[in-house]
């Protein structure tokens, strides 16, 4: 064999890999890794085959379809006040981790320092390495994982060129607050550094709380990109289709590097999705939606001997399970699937440290019959 230098010697397969191997290998309930097992909408399903018979099988634009930028201009402008220009300042990708690559890509060079949070989503740490940037992490306690924002000022210097945000956030739940954006707008205001907005949760918040999106603040909004994943939106995360946002100056840029990473994304995909969003109860529906799942599924941890943890947006809890071992989590989180038939993700793979706060990860976008055996078997898991 050739000898090859690896670029990411550490890494391995993922968690996520890992127990959704193992919970189609002993047919177990899978809450680990975030998807629906319910179907999305018939009525989008069939607009996908309408744009197929229509003839729209052959490459779409490289920012994506015309229609589609617009939709989501159209939305974001809604929701937030923002002015997004569907021409230069969005781009359709590949799900919102190639969003999250090609913007990394974008803005850091090698020595860059770039600022994130753990417990942290695992593709952040990997691009900024690829780019040869240095990852500068921030631990989150639980149970609340608010940002240390006097650590933040500490860690800044003038290497550092990008912060990671992730709100809502995987996989701790928690949302940014107004004294966040207050700090985070101080912080970044007499520096060059960029922000990179993790939003794939975007609609998904509860108990009336406001998503405080990059895009609603133009002081943010004017060196961020934000992304989004039509996969959570849509309930349909193996479509893989995503949207930056970001000004016309960092969009140009974004571009240039999309272009040679996939050119472009699914047509008729594109073509059924602008169409399904003319009617914005598509988005404007899903809080509710979710947040009876919450409620349900919270209900019913709460008969059991774990402990819930604060849930104020995405579609997972977190819980602790102090109370019926003191394992680590990822050998607590072996021992659940194989004994109570109940697949997790334990939150230590999360941290660069692989920091062990005994707390697992749970899934509810599921249907109600789901959620009520996977209720079930965790009433009646007794660790042997």
């Amino acid at each position: 064999m050739i000898p090859i230098q690896s670029k990411l010697p550490q890494v391995g397969t993922t968690i996520f890999t890992t127990m959704s191997a193992l919970a189609a290998e002993v047919g177990v309930i899978n809450l680990s890794q975030g998807f629906p097992d319910y179907e999305c909408s018939p009525v989008l399903i069939e607009l996908i085959n309408e744009a197929m018979k229509d003839g729209h099988n052959q490459y779409a634009p490289m920012p994506g379809v015309a229609a589609l930028r617009q939709q989501v201009v159209n939305k974001v402008n809604k929701l937030h006040g923002s002015n997004y220009n569907a021409d230069t300042e969005v781009t359709i990708t590949a799900g919102g981790t190639q969003a999250v690559f090609t913007a990394i890509s974008t803005v850091v060079n090698p020595g860059d320092e770039v600022i994130i949070f753990e417990p942290a989503f695992d593709c952040y740490a990997p691009a900024i390495k690829l780019m040869g940037g240095i990852v500068k992490s921030l631990e989150l306690e639980p149970p609340n994982y608010r940002i240390p924002w006097d650590m933040v000022k500490k860690l800044i210097n003038n290497r550092t060129k990008l912060i990671i945000i992730n709100s809502p956030h995987n996989p701790t739940a928690t949302i940014l607050q107004e004294d966040d954006i207050e700090e985070l707008t101080a912080i970044i205001r007499s520096q060059d550094i960029f922000i990179l907005s993790d939003e794939v949760y975007e609609h998904l918040i509860y108990d009336g709380q406001i998503h405080h999106s990059m895009a609603r603040y133009p002081e943010l909004a004017e060196r961020s990109f934000v992304i989004a994943s039509f996969g959570k939106l849509f309930h349909a995360t193996g479509w893989k289709v995503g949207y930056c946002l970001a000004p016309a100056y960092l969009m140009n840029e974004f571009r240039k590097i999309h272009q040679y990473l996939v050119f472009s994304v699914n047509s008729p995909m594109q073509y059924a999705m602008a169409k399904y969003l003319e009617d914005e109860h598509v988005y404007t529906d899903l809080p509710s939606f979710f947040q009876q799942k919450r409620d349900y599924f919270r209900a019913g941890l709460a008969q059991t001997q774990f402990e819930l943890l604060p849930c104020y947006g995405s579609y997972f809890q977190s819980v602790k399970y102090q109370n019926l071992s003191n394992q680590n989590d990822v050998d607590f989180c072996l021992q659940l699937t194989k004994e109570a038939g109940i697949a997790t993700i334990p939150t230590s793979v999360f941290y660069t440290r692989q920091t062990d706060h005994h707390i697992l990860r749970l899934c509810f976008a599921k249907n109600q019959q789901t959620l009520d055996a996977a209720i079930e078997r965790l009433m009646n898991f007794k660790p042997l």
